[in-house]
């Protein structure tokens, strides 16, 4: 039976202006495969990739999202919003929430890079804007929980955690990828002009580069399809047939060895 033909290049194409921003080509795709892989790749990207982000906080002198605060010029739910835009990378994995504090005092912007770090904990776009403080008097004193993810989790997702009294609990963005679009286009191949150029166009937050995202999604999607084909359990087949042979050959050795001293004695 004749194989369909795989793709036998990609190229990356960044965007010198932007780091973060890539082009990629996959080509020649066998006819209508360009869609399959680009759709299918393009799903993943925007929810399964892992991320960082604002799970709860803690705001001194608000007791809910529709509060306001003194001196402020945002209320809680702008503040709020602003910190579903904060974008975080984890070094390592985490299994329970990381809290972070961030005091700001005096007439001023508070930027996400007035947020104290830890180890482990990088703000990726410091200069966002959580709050505005309106006078010399003013003050802000929150604590945030960090937590990894997938994609997105709606608030409902963490009420299960132990938080404090008087934590809000947030939406999350997890997701490290801003946004991907795929484009088709004909190409030939040998006498045939319908194979597939699959062009992606993609950008992250900065928290992981794009050739890393595309890389990282592809072993998802092998992952996947390896269960369903059976991979992961021919593989053990093989390790068993592996370890009969090394055993089958570590036996006729040692029956080698007795015949040669017998016919010594």
């Amino acid at each position: 039976m004749q194989t369909i033909p795989l793709p036998s290049k990609v190229e990356i194409k960044k965007n010198k202006e932007n780091k973060n921003q890539a082009e990629i080509i996959i080509e020649p795709c066998y006819p209508g495969f360009g869609v399959t892989l680009g759709n299918a790749l393009r799903r993943v990207l925007l929810s399964s990739l892992p991320g960082g982000a604002v799970i709860a906080a803690k705001i001194k002198g608000a007791t809910h999202e529709f509060s306001t605060l003194p001196n402020v010029k945002e209320d809680v739910l702008e503040i709020i919003l602003n910190l579903k835009s904060l974008r975080i990378k984890l070094d390592t994995l985490i299994e329970e929430p990381i809290v972070l504090n961030l005091k700001a005092k005096g007439e001023k912007a508070v930027k996400a890079k007035d947020i104290e770090t830890i180890a482990g904990v990088r703000i990726i776009n410091p200069d966002l804007k959580i709050a505005t403080l309106t006078d010399e008097k003013s003050s802000l004193d929150m604590k945030l929980w960090i937590g990894e993810g997938r994609g997105y989790s709606t608030s409902e997702e963490f009420k299960k955690n132990d938080f404090e009294v008087g934590v809000i609990i947030c939406d999350a963005i997890f997701t490290p990828v801003i946004k991907v679009s795929l484009n088709i286009e004909n190409i030939r191949v040998g006498d045939r002009t319908d194979y597939d150029k699959l062009i992606l166009n993609l950008e992250t937050d900065g928290s992981i580069d794009p050739l890393e995202a595309l890389m990282e999604s592809s072993k998802i999607l092998v992952n996947q399809f390896g269960f369903i084909t059976g991979d992961k359990e021919i593989k053990k087949e093989e390790k068993k047939e592996e370890v009969k042979e090394e055993i089958k050959s570590k036996e006729t050795a040692r029956e080698e060895k007795k015949k040669k001293e017998k016919k010594k004695k």
